[in-house]
């Protein structure tokens, strides 16, 4: 049996909620092998980012390149960026691959720290014309330009509705050309531990991409483990907590019933 290899270019997060931390979890709890170039180190907890420390670019493609050239690639997430510079450089490897790309154009953390400055934000159009698929929160879309804007590059666009207001949450999936592909619709799940379902999304996504789903399904199986993972979060710090990744891993396809 292969198992799905998933590169992760993203911050740490030293609170082990998101970045990283998160997408590692995530690609393990699927079934996957995750591999990581980290763009920036932060400082934070469930209060905050106290700190952010950016990776060289020159570095973070060496990472990139270690894990390519040995263990190879079956899809690449990409999360917080930290410089345009890495921008450019990620984007620039991205296209020698052939596989799949989910980008998350991680930009506010859920406390509200802002991560990505605007040549940042800039630059991620190049990150949108190799993804197959990006992943923006409501703000986050809004800051990229908007539906338009964001499949204008010819990536899919997965919509989360979890920044909307009212009691149902709509997550959709729309093709480069802007037409819904699937809808996925469900109760809001009252809770403050929300810290790194952006991350996680994205790298659940990118292991079923890996592992030779379609888009559709891999979009539909990523909201699945998602809810159940704020289903079960642990309750820890003071703040906006992190998610229950490995609590909900006996099997997740059974547990989302």
């Amino acid at each position: 049996m292969t198992i799905p290899r998933v590169l992760i270019v993203a911050g740490s997060d030293s609170g082990g909620g998101a970045g990283i931390q998160a997408d590692v979890r995530t690609v393990t709890m699927l079934g996957g092998h995750a591999m990581t170039a980290i763009t920036a180190l932060t400082a934070q907890n469930t209060l905050g980012v106290q700190g952010v420390m950016s990776v060289p670019a020159a570095f973070v493609v060496q990472q990139m390149r270690s894990c390519i050239d040995d263990i190879g690639v079956d899809a690449v997430k990409i999360g917080m960026i930290g410089s345009a510079e890495v921008a450019h450089a990620v984007a620039d490897v991205l296209e020698g691959l052939d596989t799949p790309v989910v980008f998350d154009p991680v930009m506010i953390a859920t406390s509200g720290a802002v991560l990505a400055d605007a040549d940042t934000i800039a630059a991620f159009g190049r990150l949108m014309r190799r993804a197959t698929v990006a992943t923006p929160n409501l703000p986050e879309l809004e800051a990229l330009g908007g539906v338009g804007a964001v499949t204008t590059h010819g990536c899919h666009l997965a919509m989360k509705g979890g920044h909307s207001n009212g009691a149902r949450v709509v997550d959709r999936l729309l093709s480069p050309t802007g037409q819904l592909l699937r809808e996925v619709d469900g109760d809001r799940i009252d809770t403050a531990h929300t810290h790194g379902t952006g991350c996680t999304f994205a790298s659940a996504l990118a292991t079923g991409l890996a592992r030779g789903e379609s888009i559709v399904a891999a979009f539909v199986e990523a909201i699945r483990f998602v809810r159940i993972a704020i289903v079960q979060a642990p309750g820890l710090g003071r703040g906006h907590g992190p998610i229950g990744h490995t609590l909900g891993r006996n099997p997740y396809r059974e547990l989302a019933g």
